[in-house]
């Protein structure tokens, strides 16, 4: 697993696979987890939020529908490998999606989860910035 020290540090039980091996819907269920400490991080860092307020944005960020845009916007971006990933993502098997999610947004949003998956146990921290300020519309970190 390649990577920096602080990604070390952020992986307590690393992955008994290497993520290229992984299942997207695992990939995606840790990427789950990761995105959404991502934008509440990006929305706690901002001025004046009040709870309420960050709660609010938050959810057009981590929605099916608010993730399908942002892959929308990811996808001129992605490496060859990183689309590889989205793909696998997309097509993989994942049960029912919630009932306010149309099933298209819910495989593009199963299929970012699972790139952010897959970059985080690959150390890719510095990428995922990198895709979180494409996210988030902040030309000074892309």
């Amino acid at each position: 697993m390649s990577g920096d020290n602080a990604t070390n540090m952020l992986l307590f039980h690393p992955p008994s696979k290497k993520p290229q091996l992984m299942n997207p819907i695992i990939l995606a269920y840790v990427g789950d987890a990761v995105f959404e400490l991502l934008i509440r991080q990006y929305l706690i860092s901002l001025p004046n939020q009040k709870s309420h307020h960050i709660h609010r944005e938050a959810t057009k960020f981590v929605s099916a529908k608010g993730q399908k845009k942002i892959l929308d916007r990811w996808q001129p971006h992605l490496t060859e490998e990183e689309a590889d990933i989205v793909r696998r993502g997309r097509n993989a098997k994942s049960g029912t999606p919630p009932k306010n999610a149309d099933l298209a947004d819910y495989r593009l949003a199963t299929a970012l989860e699972s790139l952010v998956g897959y970059l985080y146990y690959e150390g890719r921290i510095t990428r995922l910035n990198e895709l979180i300020a494409i996210a988030i519309g902040d030309p000074e970190k892309q």
